[in-house]
C-alpha cells in the first residue's frame, strides 16, 4: 500500500491516569506483557488456566486445544458446562440473587428492574415452556424480538435446554427471516406482536406470517408470541402460542442441560458480499470464556458498575455484551428498547444521568449522529446532563475517526474516561484488538494492541509479515477459544472465506486492511479489504478519506466508496452529512471544492474525491450501520434492486442520487 494511506498520522496521546492503572484488573504495562508472554510461552496452558479460573464446569476438560481437524479447531472439547448456569445460577450461589441484573428502559421511558433471582425464575419458566412444546437439545430456534428482558430470557432459555438460537434483528424483512429459517432448519420461532421504537408501534408477528407465506418454512412447528403492545395480530390455531400462556403454569426451576464445550450455542447470520447469508456458528465453552475475559479486562467490570451496551440483541455485540458477558460476570446492565433520538437527541445522556451508568459502549455512527444533533439542537448537548458517573467509554462496530473520538472523550467522558476502541467481528466472538484501560496509552483512531493471547499480524498477499509502518492484510495466526467454528451447513465456504489457500490455510483472514505504527506497534484498521480503492495505481483505504473529511469542522459524517472511472481506474465518491444546512446550487459547488481541497491538504491530491454528494443523513440500518453497498450502487448510477427494508431512512436514497 502507498504512503498516501498513512499521511494523516495521529500524534495526540492519552496515557491512563495513576488511579485508573491502580484500580484496573490488568494493572500496568508489565501486567499486560506478562499475560502476552505466558500465552507466547505456553499457548494451550494459558487458555486452559483461564478457562478453569473463569468458567464453571460440570465436567472438567482434559484437552485444551484440538487441532487435528484444522481449521475446524476445538477448544475444551471433552468438558461439559451450561452457559445459562454460568450466567444465572452461579450468581445466586455467590449470594447475588437480590442484585439487579437488568435495568430495562422502555421506549416510553418506563423503567423495570429485574434481579438475578427473578431473571433465573423467568428463564426457567421460559425453558420449561419450550420443552413442553417439544424443543430439545440440538434444535434450532429462531428469535425475532425487540430489545427487552424477554429477548435476553429467550436466548438464555435456549442455552439452558441446549437448543441453538439464531437471533434475527427485528428490522430485517420477511425474506431475510424466511432465508434464515430455511438455512438453520429451525423448529420454532419466538417473536412479539409488535415492537416500540421512536414512539411508534412496528409489527413483528405479521413479518413472520409473511415469511411463512413465501413457503419453505415447513420445519417450524410453533410460533411463540410475546405480547408487547397488545396490537391486533392474527394467530394461527395449533401453531401460534402466546408466551404468557405458555409459561404461566411452568415451574420456576429448570435443571440445566449439560452440553459439550463445542456444542453450538448460537448461529448468527451475517451478510456475505454476494449470495446467501452466512450462518456463523459459535461454541459454548470457548465463546463464554472470551465474553467473560473481555468484560473483566477490556471493560474492567467491577461489582458496583452499571454497564450499558447500546447494541441490539440481533447483532453479535448484543449477544456477547448484553445477553452473555455482563450476566456471566454478575454485573448490572441497561437494556434499552428505544432509539437515541427519541423523544429528543439527549436520550442517551439523560439515561446515563438517571441510571448512573459507569461504563458506556456504543457505535461511532451513533456518536457522529449525536454530534450533529447537539450542533443543531443545543438542548440535546451532553453538557446539559451530569455524566460524572461514567468511568469508561467504549466504541464498537467500525473504526472511530479521530475527530469523533476526541468529541466523545471531551464531551461524554469529560476528558477523564479511557475509551476502549474495540476491534472484533461476528466471527471472532469478542474483542481481538483493544486498549485495556489500566494499560494502554490511547491514540485517537487506533484500536492499539491485541487482547492478551490473540496473535494478530499484518501480512501481504502471500502471507508474509509486512514491516511496521506499511499497510497490509489483518490476520490472526493462531486459533483462539471464541472463534467461529464453521459456517452452518457449509464447511467449504468457511474454509474459503476465513482460511484461504493464499495463506496455505494457516491464518484466519479478518477481511480488513490494517497498518501498525512503526513507533509503538499500534494497529489501525484502514477498512475492509474490498474497501481499498485503487486510484491511478495508488491504493487508499476508504476509512482514511472518511476520517479526513470528518476532521473538517463543517462535516458531521462521511462515507466513501469507489466507482469505475475510465481515466483513473477507480474514482473516489464521497457522501457527506454537514453539521449545518444542506447546500444547493452554487453554494454546493463551492462547498464541494472546499472539501476536495481539504482532503488534498490532509492526505494528498490523489485522495481528493471526484464526486461529493450531500445528504441530510446516510442510508443506515436501525442499528446505525451504514449500508455502503447501496452507496456503491448510487455512485455507479445503478438502480437500487437490493432489499432496503432494514433501512431506518429509505427516503434518503433519492436525495443521494446526485
Amino acid at each position: 500500500m502507498s504512503d498516501v494511506e498513512t499521511a494523516t498520522h495521529e500524534h495526540r496521546v492519552f496515557p491512563p491516569s495513576e488511579a485508573v492503572v491502580k484500580a484496573a484488573a490488568v494493572s500496568g504495562v508489565a501486567a499486560y506483557e506478562a499475560l502476552c508472554k505466558e500465552a507466547e510461552t505456553d499457548y494451550e496452558g494459558y487458555w486452559g488456566r483461564l478457562a478453569r479460573e473463569h468458567v464453571s464446569w460440570k465436567q472438567p476438560f482434559t484437552q485444551t486445544l484440538d487441532e487435528s481437524g484444522a481449521p475446524f479447531f476445538k477448544w475444551f472439547a471433552d468438558g461439559k458446562l451450561n452457559v445459562s448456569y454460568n450466567c444465572l445460577d452461579r450468581n445466586l450461589e455467590a449470594g447475588l440473587g437480590d442484585k439487579v441484573a437488568i435495568i430495562f428502559e422502555a421506549d416510553d421511558g418506563k423503567v423495570t428492574k429485574v434481579t438475578y433471582k427473578q431473571l433465573l425464575a423467568l428463564v426457567s419458566k421460559f425453558a420449561n415452556g419450550l420443552k413442553s412444546i417439544g424443543i430439545k437439545k440440538g434444535d434450532r430456534v429462531l428469535i425475532y424480538l425487540p430489545m427487552s428482558v424477554e429477548g435476553v430470557a429467550a436466548m438464555q432459555a435456549c442455552a439452558r435446554i441446549g437448543a441453538t438460537h439464531s437471533v434475527v434483528f427485528g428490522g430485517f424483512s420477511a425474506k431475510s427471516v424466511q432465508e434464515r429459517i430455511q438455512d438453520a432448519g429451525a423448529v420454532a420461532v419466538i417473536t412479539a406482536d409488535e415492537q416500540c421504537r421512536g414512539g411508534k408501534n412496528i409489527p413483528l408477528k405479521p413479518i413472520i406470517d409473511e415469511a411463512f407465506a413465501m413457503g419453505g418454512c415447513e420445519s417450524i412447528k410453533n410460533v411463540v408470541v410475546y405480547q408487547r403492545t397488545g396490537g391486533n395480530i392474527p394467530m394461527t390455531a395449533g401453531r401460534d402460542l402466546w408466551l404468557h400462556e405458555l409459561i404461566k403454569d411452568q415451574s420456576e426451576t429448570c435443571e440445566p442441560e449439560w452440553v459439550d464445550a463445542e456444542h453450538p450455542l448460537f448461529l448468527l447470520y451475517t451478510s456475505g458480499s454476494t449470495g446467501k447469508p452466512k450462518g456463523v456458528q459459535h461454541s459454548s465453552g470457548g465463546y463464554l470464556l472470551h465474553a467473560i475475559l473481555t468484560m473483566k479486562w477490556t471493560f474492567d467490570i467491577k461489582p458496583d458498575d452499571v454497564f450499558w451496551c447500546t447494541a441490539d440483541i440481533g447483532w453479535v455485540t448484543g449477544h456477547t455484551y448484553i445477553t452473555y458477558g455482563p450476566l456471566a460476570c454478575g454485573a448490572t446492565e441497561i437494556v434499552f428498547e428505544g432509539v437515541p433520538t427519541y423523544p429528543d437527541a439527549g436520550r442517551f445522556w439523560k439515561m446515563i444521568e438517571s441510571h448512573k451508568v459507569s461504563i458506556f459502549y456504543t457505535a461511532p455512527t451513533a456518536i457522529r449522529s449525536l454530534i450533529k444533533a447537539a450542533d443543531v439542537n443545543p438542548a440535546a448537548h451532553p453538557k446539559n446532563y451530569s455524566l460524572t458517573s461514567l468511568r469508561l467509554l467504549g466504541s464498537v462496530g467500525e473504526p472511530i475517526n479521530p475527530a469523533a473520538w476526541q468529541w466523545y472523550y471531551d464531551n461524554i467522558g469529560g476528558g477523564r474516561c479511557p475509551i476502549v476502541d474495540t476491534f472484533w467481528q461476528t466471527e471472532t466472538g469478542g474483542h481481538m484488538i483493544t486498549p485495556l484501560p489500566g494499560v494502554t496509552t490511547l491514540v485517537p483512531g487506533s484500536c492499539t494492541l491485541p487482547f492478551p493471547g490473540i496473535q494478530a499480524a499484518i501480512v501481504d498477499e502471500t502471507g508474509n509479515d509486512v514491516p511496521w509502518g506499511q499497510g497490509g492484510i489483518l490476520v490472526v495466526k493462531k486459533p483462539w477459544p471464541s472463534m467461529i467454528r464453521t459456517i452452518w451447513g457449509d464447511p467449504e465456504r468457511f474454509k474459503k472465506s476465513y482460511y484461504p489457500q493464499d495463506f496455505q490455510g494457516k491464518y484466519y483472514l479478518a477481511g480488513d486492511g490494517a497498518i501498525r505504527d512503526k513507533d509503538n506497534g499500534y494497529f489501525t484498521i484502514t477498512g475492509r479489504i474490498d474497501d481499498v480503492l485503487n486510484v491511478s495505481g495508488h491504493r487508499m483505504g476508504t476509512m482514511e478519506i472518511e476520517s479526513a473529511l470528518v476532521a473538517n469542522p463543517l462535516v458531521a459524517e462521511a462515507a466513501v466508496v469507489g466507482r469505475p472511472d475510465e481515466l483513473t481506474g477507480e474514482a473516489i465518491c464521497a457522501f457527506v452529512v454537514l453539521k449545518g444546512e444542506r447546500p444547493t446550487g452554487d453554494a454546493a459547488k463551492k462547498m464541494i471544492k472546499e472539501l476536495q481541497d481539504w482532503v488534498g491538504k490532509e492526505i494528498g491530491p490523489i485522495a481528493k474525491p471526484k464526486d461529493i454528494r450531500f445528504g441530510e443523513n446516510l442510508p443506515k440500518t436501525r442499528s446505525g450501520k451504514i449500508m455502503r453497498r447501496l452507496l456503491r450502487a448510487l455512485a455507479k448510477g445503478e438502480e437500487i434492486t437490493q432489499d432496503v427494508s432494514t433501512l431506518e431512512n429509505p427516503a434518503i436514497l433519492e436525495q443521494l442520487k446526485g
